[in-house]
């Protein structure tokens, strides 16, 4: 099996892992941290695959790490870091994951991917996951905390 880049910081790194990822590369997404932590997370990682975006998240993301500091996706890294409030909600969680994943894909394209409009479309990503999710999940509890979430993070974001 083909090793993924241990980073892709420089340009060369960035467009080497861009080529793997178009060739269908898929990372084997490790969790490292406190086992609460890892029982969280893969609670998150369950309704992603509920929602089908698992796969989506494993070909931008390599690993979720557990921090004490602010959460943020760590490009050169190609993973997430996560503080536990993050992960306090698996809805919500999930919904970071994959707006990471998203924001993670456009750093490969070489698009601007933080701050004004590449948020925007971040968190367009992360409402359409929670939509998908929502109508996807067998549980009412999730499928009316993804009404909330959408609800929020329409209201936010598209006053």
């Amino acid at each position: 099996m083909v090793k993924f880049l241990e980073r892709a910081f420089t340009g060369e790194e960035v467009q080497r892992a861009k080529e793997m990822i178009d060739s269908g590369y898929k990372h084997r997404l490790r969790v490292r941290g406190s086992p609460e932590f890892k029982c969280k997370v893969r609670e998150a990682l369950r309704l992603i695959k509920t929602a089908k975006y698992y796969e989506f998240l494993r070909t931008y993301i390599r690993q979720i790490v557990e921090i004490g500091g602010f959460s943020q996706l760590r490009e050169a890294d190609v993973a997430i870091w996560a503080n536990k409030y993050v992960v306090d909600d698996p809805v919500d969680a999930a919904g970071f994951f994959v707006q990471k994943a998203h924001q993670m894909k456009e750093y490969l394209e070489g698009r601007l991917y933080y701050g004004g409009e590449a948020e925007k479309r971040a968190v367009e990503k992360r409402i359409e996951f929670l939509k998908e999710l929502g109508r996807r999940s067998q549980s009412n509890d999730v499928r009316k905390k993804c009404e909330e979430y959408v609800k929020r993070w329409t209201e936010t974001v598209f006053p």
